[in-house]
């Protein structure tokens, strides 16, 4: 009996000293939710902006636009650009190359031509001496794109060295997409809203034509569409004298869906638009292509007026500093001060 207390009190007094290390381990490497101590007024940060990236040259427009003005809001943060889409990097891997596509594009940035994945990117910075590294996604929405990189963001961070000084860095945060995310500190609601503002131009140049305005969000077949539901129903409320509807490329709401709509409304005229940061092969083929299965020909085919405006969300201003404003809450979040 005298042993088996002796045993259970090794084991409490065992229990308590792993706990105590684990949450001492935690604070001092960044683990948990603490935020920068407020002594530490300059740590060094780095961002990296998670774009599913583009093949196509014209539509690399809306990414370095978004690169370009995140660079402009923090010049003395270095900023990385990654591609999270491995067949897009694998073909710029071929491009960069290929001394024939290089001559003949010259003016492709080289943060295209060579650019990486998020985990090299990440590694690059951690190797240039980045205590946090802040990862944002340049994805419309919390789908595959976003899940996966918490994914990446959470395996990292759960990283523990046994000595706290040769942790490769103290914490790298996830920013949200552009329309938002769970989240108790910034309402999904509030970025849809922001989200609105920034396609004004959108709304005034449909409404000076006279046309229906349609945008093509990319969807699919397994995550449900709330977020561009919500969305479709915050533009027409922003926006009342001007019929704003969206459809998606995969999933609900589909064309079929969009097309019955049109006609219930009666709507003859209308200009149909990517709800994509990039205006790439979605956009060139799926919604506006001559293909008979494309959104332009189908809509055309029932009857109705089509005007096709390609060009990514990311070529706007307004969307941009979406971006840069996420930027800016999630290391404010953190305690952290961008420069």
């Amino acid at each position: 009996m005298f042993k088996f207390k002796w045993f259970v009190f090794i084991m409490l007094a065992t229990m308590i000293a792993s706990t105590a290390f684990a949450m001492h381990r935690t604070e001092t490497q960044g683990g948990g939710e603490k935020k920068v101590k407020h002594h530490e007024t300059s740590p060094n940060v780095g961002i990296v902006l998670a774009v599913f990236g583009t093949s196509h040259e014209t539509a690399l427009e809306s990414i370095l636009n978004i690169y370009n003005k995140t660079r402009e809001a923090y010049p003395n943060t270095p900023v990385k650009m990654a591609f999270t889409s491995n067949v897009i990097r694998k073909i710029w891997q071929k491009r960069s190359a290929d001394p024939a596509y290089l001559k003949a594009h010259p003016n492709i940035p080289d943060e295209v031509l060579y650019v990486k994945g998020v985990l090299a990117t990440i590694a690059d910075l951690q190797d240039q001496g980045m205590d946090y590294i802040l990862v944002q996604p340049v994805h419309m929405a919390n789908g595959e794109e976003y899940h996966d990189l918490a994914s990446y963001v959470g395996g990292l961070n759960s990283i523990h060295t046994m000595k706290p000084k040769n942790m490769p860095f103290k914490k790298i945060l996830l920013g949200r997409p552009v329309m938002g995310t769970y989240s108790l500190e910034h309402e999904y609601r509030d970025d849809l809203e922001k989200l609105a503002k920034a396609l004004a131009c959108d709304v005034e140049k449909a409404r000076k034509d006279g046309r229906t305005l349609v945008y093509v969000a990319h969807g699919n077949e397994y995550m449900p569409a709330g977020y561009h539901i919500e969305f479709e129903h915050i533009m027409n409320e922003m926006y009342p004298d001007l019929r704003t509807f969206i459809t998606m490329v995969e999933g609900f709401p589909g064309l079929d869906v969009l097309k019955d709509r049109l006609l219930h409304t009666k709507s003859s005229k209308v200009t149909v638009k990517p709800l994509l940061v990039v205006a790439g092969d979605h956009a060139k083929n799926d919604m506006a292509g001559d293909e008979p299965n494309s959104i332009k020909s189908i809509l055309e085919k029932a009857g109705l007026d089509v005007n096709v405006e390609i060009r990514g969300l990311g070529s706007l201003d307004g969307f941009a500093q979406i971006i840069v404003s996420h930027i800016s809450d999630t290391a404010k979040d953190a305690g952290i001060v961008l420069k």
